[in-house]
C-alpha cells in the first residue's frame, strides 16, 4: 500500500539553509536536534544504510517545527494520525461534542473524538507546521 504520506506527525529543522527531517534530543542544559539525512553528508554518521544523522544544539537551527497532516471529513476539521487498508484515523479538531457525535466518531477520552474514515471521503490534506520554541514547548 502506498502512502500519501510517511510520516502523519514529524519534526522538520532547518540547518545551514537545508530542511531535514528531525528529532528533539533534551540535553540537560539545552535542547539539541537530532537532523536525518538519506545521503551521506559531511559531519554526518551513518547509522545504517540510507540513513545519516548529525545531532546540533537546536540554537544552531534556523527554525525547528512540528508538522502534521489535517483534512476535512464531512465538513469539519481533523488532524490525521494513521493509514490503514484505504482509511485513515482521524481526530476531531473541533470543539463541539455535539457535532461530534451527529458524526457518529468514538470518544477515546474527554475532549478526544476519532473515527477511521474511507481515505476517498476525505478532502484538503495538507501538512500544517507549528514553529516549536522554548515557550511553546518543553522537552
Amino acid at each position: 500500500m502506498t502512502s500519501w504520506h510517511s510520516s502523519w506527525h514529524s519534526y522538520r529543522a532547518r540547518w545551514r539553509g537545508a530542511d531535514y527531517p528531525a528529532s528533539p534530543e533534551p540535553h540537560a542544559l539545552e535542547l539539541w536536534v537530532r537532523l536525518r539525512s538519506a545521503e551521506p553528508l559531511d559531519g554526518f554518521e551513518e547509522v545504517e544504510p540510507g540513513c545519516h544523522v548529525r545531532t546540533v544544539p537546536v540554537t544552531e537551527c534556523e527554525w525547528l517545527r512540528f508538522v502534521t497532516v489535517v483534512c476535512r471529513w464531512r465538513g469539519e476539521p481533523f488532524q490525521v494520525h494513521a493509514e490503514r487498508d484505504g482509511l485513515l484515523l482521524l481526530e476531531y479538531l473541533g470543539a463541539s461534542v455535539h457535532t461530534a457525535r451527529e458524526l457518529g466518531l468514538e470518544r477515546v477520552e474527554r475532549g478526544v473524538w476519532r473515527a477511521w474514515a474511507p481515505r476517498g471521503e476525505v478532502a484538503e490534506l495538507r501538512e500544517e507546521a507549528v514553529p516549536i520554541t522554548a515557550e511553546n514547548h518543553h522537552f
